[in-house]
């Protein structure tokens, strides 16, 4: 068990390492990046997801989301006991990952003056705020790509035990095309709230935000941080079961 919080913790801080360092990239001031638009940000996002499913999927089948710990575990494929350890290291990971990327971007907090931006850096917010069409957009996002992991997963996989859900991401291009489902993911569906899907990468680093020293920073926007949270798990589990009833092996 320890093995697997260790796995989680360090594959989701790898997550956010690299998928809120391209944010900073493209949003703070000066950064060799900035300004360099959504596709960097949904291209970066989704390498680092490949990045982190290669580091850990053999080890603890590289959630490194509690939607999908949860929606596994609903369709069977974890352990429920296993679920608040996953989680525990995911929001952990995630947090830790935060801190580095302040940190990678220390020098640019102070000169960048759009608030909104730096918690950009850090979590995800909605482009026209409304709780029903928000809460629907994260669903629907981590409904796609719940139900694409699995799809992928089945492809190269019959039968998937959950032994095997461990191991299957880090095989060959397994870990690339779910970076690719989540460059998707971004491209098509991420417009409307930034496209959290992933309640720990959301979540951990609001949280640091709320409490780092940022130079200038302003609120952390905490209510809207239920929906980021709340629609990926409702989205992961609708996600797992329709595939699970319909195309699994």
């Amino acid at each position: 068990m320890g093995q697997l919080f260790v796995a989680e913790l360090l594959g989701t801080m790898l997550l956010v390492i690299l998928g809120d360092g391209v944010v900073g990239n493209v949003l703070l001031a000066r950064s060799k990046g900035f300004d360099a638009g959504w596709m960097v940000v949904s291209t970066g996002w989704g390498l680092a997801v490949a990045v982190a499913v290669y580091a850990v999927g053999g080890i603890s089948g590289a959630h490194i989301n509690p939607a999908v710990s949860i929606a596994f575990a609903t369709i069977g494929e974890l352990e429920w006991g296993l679920v608040p350890v996953y989680v525990a290291a995911q929001l952990v990971g995630a947090f830790i990952g935060a801190v580095i990327v302040w940190l990678h971007y220390y020098g640019h907090w102070a000169i960048t003056e759009d608030k909104e931006a730096k918690l950009a850096v850090f979590s995800t917010g909605p482009a026209i705020r409304g709780a029903v069409p928000n809460m629907l957009s994260e669903i629907i996002g981590t409904f796609v790509l719940l139900f694409g992991i699995l799809a992928i997963v089945n492809a190269f996989e019959s039968g998937v035990s959950q032994e095997d859900l461990r191991s299957a991401f880090t095989a060959g291009v397994q870990p690339l095309a779910i970076g690719l489902l989540v460059l998707g993911i971004g491209a098509s569906l991420g417009g409307p709230t930034g496209y959290a899907i992933n309640p720990a990468r959301d979540l951990g680093p609001r949280i640091a935000h709320a409490i780092l020293p940022i130079a200038g920073k302003g609120g952390s926007d905490w209510g809207y941080a239920w929906i980021p949270v709340l629609g990926p798990i409702v989205g992961g589990v609708l996600g797992a079961l329709l595939f699970s009833v319909t195309l699994a092996s």
